[in-house]
């Protein structure tokens, strides 16, 4: 069988743009579970987000 080496090739490429996450900007991070919190800037531009694409 041959090898996938489009794949290979391309692994290294990112699929998803991650500069404007709502975790880019990490405001504190929760010690006992290590879950990173936003700022609320982000947090509110990241619920306009999803609010303005509902289906």
């Amino acid at each position: 069988m041959t090898k996938n080496k489009y794949k290979e090739k391309n692994m290294a490429m990112p699929i998803e743009k991650h500069d404007t996450a709502a975790w880019a900007n990490i405001e504190k991070t929760w010690r006992a579970s290590g879950v990173t919190e936003p700022d609320d800037l982000n947090v509110r531009n990241a619920k306009d987000y999803v609010d303005a694409n509902q289906k």
